[in-house]
């Protein structure tokens, strides 16, 4: 079996995340801050372990400033509904994923007002010039895919980040393709708000997700609770992480990610960019050798995270990704990836595309036999290959 769906949820993970998630339920399973005893201190120590190591990741020098989420979606709602209200304006890109679409439509009809920049038809990318000229006095948020789901095309947003400086906009980036992967530091790009999930290339489990808040963003809270501290008090606590961390967290999740983590930072996200970079290179080699096969995005290893999307002469997106599956034992994504809007741009709309996301446990031996099948599948001309 050839798993290549990475820019869903990646898999496997490393070894020691499974081993960390067994030995903190069977050994630890306390609920962190929630009392004295030594499992609830263990399961507590797990949790900011993992909230240092984040901050390491990204360079935020403070730890408390990293929220841990449900998921990326659940970070990107905090970030937009925390801060948004009405009257004020944000400007976005065109493709972006329904975590930043929807959110954003719901705001519109709370009377925010949002402008959608088109991107560059070909690549995705969107021109720094044009998130500048759309500035206005009401303008309260940048918001910016850092890669796409679709075309895997990275963003520059170091330029975007300097422009939201400069007019003192706050700067929310969603890294939900890039985090781990890719090297992000929010100072050097003047990051406000960077939402990111834990089970994609951070290679953590799903249930987990970050959002980590700058000082220049100050949001409310969107959801209250319990949440181990001040429980004298019956409103929300305002000091970070638990003014936004209601509710006992997915502790044996985080203790996962905190692993995960772990082998990233020993690793190197460099190491991992340069291991991806060389397997996108050798797919789009791959892909282009065949007429058949139409490839969006830049095409460009360099250019581009580890996500591929493609489509096949004489196949629909989904009977390719079923056939690839049943005949051939290869895992992809086919559709539209929730992201409607990104295909709109991309001229891929409704069908969607077979998307391809690559892992750091990838080879080039997995990607030599996918695109063999390919290759098959092209030359029947939509029949049973």
């Amino acid at each position: 079996m050839i798993y290549l769906d990475n820019a869903a949820t990646s898999w496997p993970k490393p070894e020691i995340v499974y081993k960390t998630m067994e030995s903190f339920l069977r050994t630890v399973g306390g609920n962190p801050g929630r009392a004295s005893h030594s499992m609830a201190i263990a399961a507590g120590s797990a949790v900011e372990e993992a909230r240092i190591l984040v901050a390491q990741l990204i360079d935020a020098s403070d730890k408390n400033r990293v929220i841990f989420t449900l998921n990326c979606t659940d970070a990107l709602n905090l970030g937009l509904k925390g801060l948004l209200k009405a009257g004020d304006h944000v400007i976005t890109d065109s493709i972006g994923h329904n975590s930043v679409v929807r959110p954003l439509t719901k705001l519109e009809q709370q009377e925010v007002k949002v402008t959608r920049l088109a991107s560059d038809k070909q690549t995705g990318s969107l021109s720094a010039d044009d998130i500048e000229k759309a500035i206005t006095k009401e303008t309260k948020l940048i918001v910016v895919t850092h890669a796409s789901n679709v075309t895997g095309v990275i963003q520059p947003i170091k330029e975007y980040g300097e422009i939201a400086k400069k007019h003192n906009v706050i700067f929310m980036v969603d890294a939900a393709q890039t985090a781990g992967t890719y090297p992000i530091n929010i100072k050097d790009s003047h990051i406000d708000l960077l939402a990111f999930s834990g089970h994609k290339g951070l290679l953590g489990p799903p249930g987990t997700g970050v959002l980590y808040v700058g000082k220049r963003a100050v949001l409310d809270s969107i959801r209250e609770g319990g949440t181990g501290s001040q429980s004298e008090l019956e409103k929300q606590p305002t000091q970070l992480p638990q003014m936004y961390e209601s509710g006992t967290p997915n502790t044996v999740g985080i203790a996962g990610l905190g692993a995960a983590l772990r082998f990233i930072l020993d690793l190197g996200v460099k190491n991992i960019r340069d291991h991806e970079i060389e397997l996108i290179g050798h797919l789009l080699n791959g892909l282009l050798s065949i007429p058949q096969i139409t490839v969006y995005g830049p095409n460009d290893a360099e250019k581009q995270v580890a996500v591929v999307s493609f489509n096949i002469e004489g196949w629909e997106p989904a009977e390719a990704g079923a056939i690839l599956d049943q005949s051939f034992d290869i895992k992809v994504r086919t559709g539209l990836y929730c992201a409607p809007v990104a295909h709109k741009t991309f001229g891929t709309f409704p069908t969607g595309s077979v998307r391809i996301g690559l892992g750091y446990f990838n080879t080039i031996e997995d990607i030599d036999f996918t695109v063999e099948a390919l290759k098959k599948m092209a030359n029947s001309k939509g029949g049973v290959a």
